[in-house]
C-alpha cells in the first residue's frame, strides 16, 4: 500500500507543492511567449506553430512511460528532474539554440512533471481531502497560466534575452522548492520496463475507453477543446498585427489571459450547473465556441475582441469540465481514473499536435480565412457530439 502522511491542506509540504506548480506553470506559459517572440526577432513567423509542436511531440511519445516513472521515483524528485530539464531548456534558448528545439527540452520536462504533481497528492492526503487539494493545485495552476502569459508579454517586449534568463531563474527557484517537498517512498517498487509491454498495455487501455460510447465523447470533446485552443493562441499572434496593427507582444498575450479568465468563469459555472446527468448542457454551451471564433474574425478593435474571446472562453470552461468529469466517472470502470487521465492527455496532445501542425502548413492562406473555416469546423464538430450525445449520456448517466 502506498505511504500516506494524512497532512493538513494547509501543511508545509502542500505549500511547497502549490509554490512549485505556481512558478513552473507561470515559467512554461512566459517561454512559450519568448520562444514566439524569438521566432519573430529571428524573421520566422511563418513558423511559429513548429514551437509549439515541439512542446507538445514529447507528451505523445513518452505517454506510455511517464506514469510508470512517476511511480517508480520519489514523486517530489520526479517534479525536481522535470524542473532541471525545463531549465536546461531555457538556458538552451539564451544560449541562443533554436527555440523549436530548446522548447521541445522544455517539453520533456512538462511531460515528467504532469503524473508526479497529481500522484503525490495521493502520498500526502487522505482521501477525504484530495479533492479539495486538487482543487487548490488547479488553482494555483489557472492563476499561473493567467500571469505567466501576461508577464511573458511584458518581459518580451522589453528585452527577450532577459526575459528568457529571468523564466530561466523563475525554473531554478521552483526547482529549489521541490527541495521542500518530503522524499516519499515510490509507489511501485518494482516496474516492468518492458517497453513492448508498457505500450502494449497503453494501448490496450486506450482500446477500452473508445469503445466506451461515453469515454469516446469525452475524449473526443476535450481533444477539439485543447486543440481549438492551442491553434487559436499562435492565430492570435498573426491576427493581432494583421488586423489590429499593433505589433507588440503583450496585447496578444493579454488576449490569452482574458480567454483563460472566461475559461475559468465557464468552469465554475459548470461545476455547480450541470451533473452526469444534464451533460447535453455541456454540448449546448460548447456549440457557442465555433460562432466565437466567427464573430471574432471580423472584430476591429482591442475591446471587441476581448469581449468576444471572454465570451468563448466562458462556453468553453462549461463545455470542457463536465466532460472531464465524465471521463473519470466511465475511466474507474475500464482503466482506473489514473490510467484514464493519461489517455486523456495523450488524446488531447495528439490533437493539439495535429491542429497546430495543420495550422502550420496552411499558413499562408489569409488568416481571415482561416478564422473562418476553423469557426465553422468548430461548430459542425461540436454539433456532431451534441446530435450523437443525447441516448448514450443518458444511458451512461443512469449507470452510474
Amino acid at each position: 500500500m502506498a505511504h500516506n502522511l494524512a497532512l493538513r491542506l494547509h501543511a508545509k509540504p502542500m505549500l511547497a507543492l502549490l509554490s512549485a506548480q505556481f512558478l513552473s506553470a507561470l515559467a512554461d506559459n512566459a517561454l512559450l511567449i519568448s520562444a514566439v517572440a524569438s521566432m519573430k526577432l529571428l524573421g520566422q513567423l511563418d513558423h511559429i506553430s513548429w514551437v509549439q509542436s515541439g512542446f507538445l511531440v514529447p507528451f505523445i511519445v513518452l505517454a506510455p512511460y511517464v506514469g510508470k516513472i512517476a511511480d517508480a521515483l520519489p514523486k517530489g524528485r520526479v517534479m525536481l528532474m522535470a524542473n532541471t530539464v525545463k531549465l536546461f531548456g531555457t538556458l538552451c534558448m539564451a544560449w541562443g539554440v533554436n527555440p523549436i528545439a530548446s522548447y521541445l527540452i522544455v517539453g520533456i520536462g512538462a511531460t515528467l512533471y504532469s503524473p508526479a504533481k497529481y500522484g503525490i497528492l495521493s502520498q500526502l492526503f487522505h482521501a477525504k481531502n484530495l479533492v479539495k487539494a486538487n482543487a487548490l493545485l488547479e488553482s494555483s495552476t489557472i492563476v499561473a497560466i493567467l500571469l505567466g502569459v501576461v508577464a511573458g508579454g511584458w518581459l518580451a517586449d522589453w528585452s527577450v534575452t532577459a526575459a528568457i534568463w529571468i523564466i530561466g531563474g523563475v525554473y531554478l527557484m521552483a526547482a529549489l522548492v521541490n527541495l521542500m517537498i518530503p522524499r516519499l517512498p515510490p509507489s511501485v517498487q518494482h516496474q516492468n520496463w518492458d517497453a513492448r509491454t508498457t505500450v502494449r498495455a497503453f494501448w490496450h487501455s486506450l482500446y477500452l475507453l473508445w469503445h466506451d460510447a461515453e469515454a469516446r465523447i469525452s475524449l473526443i470533446g476535450t481533444g477539439l477543446f485543447w486543440g481549438s485552443g492551442a491553434t487559436l493562441r499562435l492565430m492570435l499572434f498573426v491576427w493581432v498585427p494583421l488586423v489590429l496593427h499593433i505589433t507588440n507582444n503583450h496585447t496578444p498575450a493579454n488576449m490569452m489571459g482574458v480567454l483563460s479568465i472566461g475559461i475559468v468563469a465557464g468552469a465554475a459555472w459548470a461545476w455547480w450547473a450541470v451533473g452526469l446527468t444534464t451533460m447535453r448542457r455541456a454540448f449546448v454551451a460548447g456549440m457557442f465556441i465555433g460562432p466565437s471564433i466567427i464573430v471574432l474574425a471580423f472584430q476591429t478593435s482591442v475591446w471587441a475582441t476581448d469581449l468576444c474571446l471572454l465570451g468563448m472562453g466562458v462556453a468553453g470552461g462549461m463545455f470542457v469540465v463536465p466532460l472531464n468529469a465524465l471521463l473519470q466517472a466511465r475511466g474507474q470502470y475500464h482503466t482506473g481514473v489514473g490510467q484514464a487521465l493519461a489517455i486523456q492527455n495523450f488524446v488531447e496532445n495528439m490533437s493539439m499536435l495535429i491542429m497546430v501542425t495543420v495550422y502550420g502548413w496552411v499558413e499562408n492562406v489569409s488568416i481571415f480565412v482561416m478564422m473562418l473555416v476553423f469557426g465553422v469546423l468548430m461548430t459542425l464538430g461540436v454539433g456532431a457530439l451534441l446530435r450523437g450525445s443525447g441516448q448514450i449520456i443518458q444511458r451512461g448517466a443512469g449507470n452510474e
